[in-house]
């Protein structure tokens, strides 16, 4: 499953270049042109980290990640800023910042910088549920210490259940996470896929819930 970022700009060509080179590190970007657009975003997904450019309309980014804080939610986030003024960075740390990068930046440079700070907040590499193991770093899943022959989809809605363990995963979901906007999927090619999965795993249980989707059950 692809680390999911919430992009917060209001500056148009920016925002398209940071598409491209996000989307092209294998990050799944959801972009908001305004901060009341990002703070609805994140009623809707669960993301692994936010980047937040401060001056936008309607809600700025240190008040935006300031009520996200105050609302539980941890996820990290970095500051794009022209902003040099100390005082803005001091307040824009004590909304809850992780790390900021000033604009003008090196591409190369925020790619690092995301690695680091997803490292830092996801320390463990293997993740299990029951006998079921995610290996992060050589991108495989274990069953009962076995790696699993999975094709890159079966790999991704695996890891879109495990992730969701025990709550139901809409398919509307699955299908945004699986096929991009110029492939097209069906319930169909989901349900072939978990038929798969559940002959993978004889001592797991993927439960079916019907007119929503599926649920891991641990």
């Amino acid at each position: 499953m692809s680390t999911r970022i919430l992009l917060l700009e209001d500056d148009k060509l920016l925002a398209e270049t940071l598409l491209d080179l996000l989307e092209d590190e294998g990050f799944l970007v959801t972009h908001a042109p305004n901060g009341q657009v990002a703070l609805d975003n994140t009623f809707d997904t669960k993301f692994h980290l936010y980047l937040l450019d401060i001056n936008v309309p309607l809600i700025d980014g240190i008040t935006l990640l300031k009520e996200l804080r105050d609302s539980n939610d941890n996820t990290p986030a970095i500051f794009l800023t022209s902003h040099k003024d100390k005082e803005i960075l001091r307040n824009g740390f004590l909304s809850g910042a992780d790390d900021y990068i000033t604009k003008p930046f090196d591409n190369d440079e925020l790619i690092f910088r995301i690695m680091a700070l997803l490292r830092r907040n996801n320390p463990s590499k293997t993740k299990c549920i029951s006998l079921l193991c995610h290996d992060e770093i050589h991108k495989r899943i274990l069953y009962d210490k076995k790696e699993l022959e999975l094709s890159k989809k079966e790999y991704e809605l695996l890891l879109l259940l495990m992730f969701h363990v025990n709550s139901a995963v809409p398919k509307e979901l699955i299908l945004s996470e699986l096929w991009s906007s110029s492939e097209s999927g069906s319930e169909g090619a989901i349900r072939v896929y978990i038929n798969r999965i559940k002959q993978l795993l004889p001592q797991m249980k993927i439960e079916n819930i019907r007119g929503i989707g599926y649920k891991l059950v641990e």
